[in-house]
């Protein structure tokens, strides 16, 4: 709430109490808030591409609009389902790489030996299927991007591979014996503590601190006191489209909303938005406590 509209709020209530009308304007306060809400009341706040109006989400916001415009690396730390990827393409989209690629790689969905060829390529014949030259990641986002998504995951000898580039600008493709340079930005995230894992020697040291260069801490959506009723109001807005519904056609009950604001959503943003998805499906008007989850109601 801006100072401006708490001043004025303020005025109303003490001109209701003067004139005698606070009961019935507490009344009418009460009787709107036991409404269902209807989902496109309000504006959703938005930066960079991500929902949230909170300190921590603030926060966020400043430090992408600070270091986006560099060619350092940053370190994203989040939980599960927190919005990485969204990150890395705001620091992308804000940046003069704009124009050039921006390639992802998650490092936990690739075997260690196809993710030396996703990121650095390969020639004709280095091994079974590589029917002819491929550029990698790093070669293909020249001048550009390269997000590395659970960097935690990415086995030793990958990350000695890795370091190489980093340190040198140059890419080997798998089966060749040249190399090529680049310049590549690389934004990478992990849900890991790397510090405790380079202590349990599970991650190596010198990469470790080529990447700890910018880290940028994406907070659980539990801790993001009033964005959850924001993106309620977005997804409500968004997801209708995907899932064939009349934009505008939906409604909250406040039993609904209060049980979606009091959840910890432990699987953060994406839980959310699968709730409202199953509980799009599951409504035919305005969606109640009986079109969420048992999880999120406690029932």
């Amino acid at each position: 709430m801006t100072d401006d509209l708490l001043v004025r709020l303020r005025a109303l209530l003490a001109e209701a109490e003067e004139t005698g009308r606070l009961d019935e304007v507490r009344a009418e306060v009460g009787e709107a808030r036991s409404r269902p809400t209807r989902v496109d009341e309000g504006e959703v706040p938005m930066r960079f591409g991500m929902v949230g109006d909170s300190a921590p989400m603030r926060a966020v916001f400043e430090l992408i609009e600070r270091v986006a415009p560099s060619s350092v690396p940053v370190l994203i730390h989040g939980e599960t389902g927190t919005g990485k990827e969204l990150v890395a393409k705001a620091m992308h989209r804000n940046s003069p790489r704009a124009k050039k690629p921006l390639l992802a790689e998650n490092c936990a969905a690739v075997s260690p030996n196809l993710l030396e060829s996703e990121l650095f390529g390969h020639v004709r014949g280095s091994f079974t299927g590589a029917v002819s030259d491929r550029d990698g990641h790093f070669t293909a986002a020249d001048g550009g991007t390269v997000f590395l998504d659970e960097i935690g995951d990415m086995p030793l000898e990958m990350q000695a591979k890795l370091l190489r580039v980093l340190e040198t600008g140059e890419v080997r493709p798998v089966g060749s014996n040249r190399t090529r340079k680049v310049d590549v930005r690389l934004v990478a995230a992990t849900h890991r503590d790397l510090q405790a894992m380079v202590k349990e020697r599970k991650f190596r040291e010198d990469l470790f601190y080529r990447l700890n260069v910018v880290v940028l801490k994406l907070p659980a959506l539990r801790e993001r006191e009033g964005d959850v009723a924001h993106l309620v109001r977005y997804f409500l807005r968004t997801l209708p489209l995907e899932l064939g519904i009349p934009e505008n056609s939906r409604e909250i009950a406040p039993e609904a909303r209060e049980a979606l604001e009091g959840y910890e959503w432990p699987g953060n943003v994406r839980q959310l938005e699968n709730e409202l998805r199953r509980a799009l499906a599951m409504s035919s008007g305005t969606i109640g406590a009986g079109d969420l989850s048992p999880e999120v109601t406690g029932s």
